[in-house]
């Protein structure tokens, strides 16, 4: 004779109203957030897409009435006022960034092969004196820069830009680059030279490729730094020929009556290609998130 066993009922879950209100506030921030950060760029495309010149801002309307892209083809097309060199000034802005993206990729990966697998003695000061720079205030730094600039015959020169965003990129490269190389084998390296590879060799085939996920973000970061950059770009550069798009957006507030669309439009598209290599290098970003997980 068997005796059935009673009916298993999960367990209820209790109702606790501290968690709730918990949740709750913590979406409600989330949203908050994400409503204010999310504001200027609307404001950009509700400007970008007006026909008026950007007026539909101040008439409290949430979106024009009839989308326009006039403001695009006065940017594209070189006819809007600030915007007749629209696309020198933008080869200009992307001079600037590509240049300083890849300087610092080299100059940063090559400091911390030094540092991390030469076993420089001392090779740790280099690392903490390169972060020392970043205690002292960019807009601090621009006299002495444009002192060195001038003597060395670099004033309104592009070089000059990307020689200083260089050197405000290139520490967190080599920070960055030197923590995450500890997380690779060194066995591969050793059993390298063991083979006769010499250490070009070991950066070239080895070292870069493993550190490609480092690289990716020490990429997107002096990417932006340089491509966000006003005040130096204003100080050290002057002639017409080496305007960049980002010191365009300056002459909006000296003009009582600016072409506000055609300028938002310039901006949107300004945006584009740092986006593109964020989109185009997610995967490795993704990959220097875990590769911490899957070494330990």
């Amino acid at each position: 004779m068997s005796i059935a066993a009673p009916p298993m009922h999960p367990a209820r879950r209790r109702f606790r109203p501290g968690r709730v209100l918990t949740e709750a506030g913590a979406v409600a921030l989330g949203i908050g957030v994400l409503i204010w950060s999310l504001l200027p760029i609307y404001n950009v495309l509700l400007v970008a897409f007006d026909a008026s010149e950007g007026t539909i801002e101040f008439s409290g309307n949430i979106w024009p009435a009839v989308p326009s892209l006039a403001g695009f083809w006065g940017a594209l097309g070189e006819h809007a006022r600030y915007l007749e060199h629209f696309w020198r000034q933008f080869a200009n802005s992307v001079y600037i960034g590509v240049a300083t993206m890849l300087l610092t990729l080299l100059i940063g990966s090559l400091a911390s092969f030094a540092v991390g697998r030469m076993r420089l003695s001392r090779g740790g000061w280099l690392t903490n004196a390169a972060l020392l720079t970043y205690t002292v205030p960019s807009s601090f730094l621009i006299f002495p820069f444009y002192k060195i600039m001038f003597d060395y015959g670099l004033e309104d020169n592009l070089g000059a830009v990307i020689a200083t965003q260089v050197t405000f990129a290139v520490p967190f490269a080599i920070l960055i680059m030197v923590q995450y190389g500890k997380l690779l084998p060194v066995e591969l390296e050793e059993a390298a030279r063991l083979d006769g590879a010499s250490a070009p060799q070991i950066y070239w085939r080895i070292y870069l490729p493993l550190m490609t996920p480092a690289l990716a973000i020490a990429a997107i970061y002096s990417l932006l730094l340089a491509w966000n950059d006003y005040l130096y770009q204003m100080v050290l550069l002057s002639s017409v020929r080496n305007v960049t798009l980002s010191m365009t957006q300056a002459e909006l507030f000296g003009d009582t009556d600016p072409p506000w669309n055609a300028m938002m439009a310039s901006a949107i598209i300004y945006i584009l290609p740092p986006v593109a290599l964020f989109f185009g290098l997610r995967r490795h970003i993704a990959a220097s998130l875990t590769m911490g997980a899957v070494i330990g």
